[in-house]
């Protein structure tokens, strides 16, 4: 139950503490971009990662939640979900090499390794007026493993 309580306090109510931190901010001026970040594994429904895989669906309905009640403020709420990136944390990790790693590459239309920077331009995408007219929505960045 720590290792649930943890993730939940980081996950969930990490991302609702920091929306609440630039409300008013973004209020004042009537605009606003919010980029939350779930996770590929909740279309997937990844086994062994239960308390994980709910917290990021949680972070993805609350994105959709926010929108609706934030888009009278002018206020956008999108969501990146990605797939297993290979950051610095992720290669330290034992447990993510190997097979764990060969068969996320194989379930993707794109077979290669994901890095931070292929996160940057849907990110970028998100938070420019480019997306102006989008709220709600996540966009999955992960090779094409995930497809909707």
């Amino acid at each position: 139950m720590d290792a649930w309580r943890r993730v939940l306090e980081t996950n969930v109510i990490g991302t609702q503490l920091m929306t609440r931190a630039v409300l008013p901010a973004m209020r004042q001026q009537g605009y606003g971009k919010i980029v939350n970040i779930a996770s590929g594994t909740v279309f997937k429904g990844s086994p062994m990662l239960l308390h994980y895989v709910t917290s990021k669906g949680a972070v993805l309905a609350m994105t959709r939640a926010m929108a609706r009640e934030l888009g009278d403020d002018g206020i956008r709420v999108n969501c990146l979900a990605p797939g297993l990136i290979m950051s610095e944390s992720v290669r330290a990790n034992a447990d993510w090499v190997g097979p764990v790693v060969a068969n996320n590459i194989a379930s993707r239309a794109l077979k290669r390794e994901a890095v931070p920077d292929d996160l940057i331009g849907a990110m970028l995408f998100l938070t420019t007026p480019e997306s102006d007219f989008m709220t709600g929505q996540t966009i999955v960045v992960d090779g094409g493993s995930v497809m909707h």
